[in-house]
């Protein structure tokens, strides 16, 4: 695949002006958007930006991110700190991600979108208020392994890092958790199925498929 350098901010206005059209397949009023991608490649951060540009343009987003759906840490770390499979199966909550999020979002739902759920810091629920999402309105749901879960989503992004790349940018601590991204590609292939691939190994001088 073809790859063209691109500014960032230039990215995030693009990624926005393809989204004014888009309609979902299955009728609902909210279209669905994946920003997926490992925790180093940043995918919260393009989404930010095309919600910021989706603002801009008069059309309503709500950024839900990954990282406010994990299970409780006595759930999620309960074959101990550094197991890959606990990892990549059971570390976020998509029963929560299907009912507070996707469920409120099918047609006929009635957009009320519940952004998070778990704080993992703290490990206690976030006790956030729910969002209405008005009609016409995006969810940008950014965070790592997102494709691999059938949600329905309209629309697909991936950030990809070479191994590389992954490694360098990952911090010491978490290398333990490279061997479910390539788990994951193996067996996903998100680089070759998703409707836009952006590389980032460069933070500074990202490249996507246009």
């Amino acid at each position: 695949m073809r790859l063209e350098a691109i500014t960032w901010d230039r990215l995030g206005d693009l990624l926005a002006e393809r989204l004014l059209d888009l309609k979902p397949a299955d009728g609902s009023p909210w279209p669905r958007i994946a920003f997926d991608g490992a925790p180093a490649a940043r995918p919260g951060d393009l989404a930010e930006r095309v919600g910021e540009a989706l603002r801009i343009r008069g059309r309503p987003s709500l950024a839900v991110g990954m990282e406010g759906f994990m299970r409780p840490a006595s759930v999620r770390l309960e074959y101990g700190h550094r197991d890959v499979d606990a990892y990549y199966d059971g570390w976020f909550d998509t029963g929560a991600l299907w009912r507070e999020v996707f469920g409120p979002l099918e047609p006929g739902g009635d957009g009320r979108v519940l952004p998070d759920l778990w704080d993992p810091v703290t490990d206690r629920a976030t006790r956030s208020p729910y969002t209405q999402l008005p009609p016409g309105g995006f969810l940008l749901l950014h965070g790592p392994l997102l494709l691999r879960h059938w949600f329905p989503f309209d629309l697909t992004v991936h950030v990809l890092l070479s191994p590389g790349a992954l490694r360098r940018r990952t911090p010491d601590a978490e290398h333990w958790t490279l061997p479910a991204f390539e788990r994951y590609d193996q067996e996903t292939g998100p680089a070759g199925t998703v409707d836009v691939l952006v590389r980032a190994d460069d933070p500074r001088h990202p490249a996507w498929s246009g």
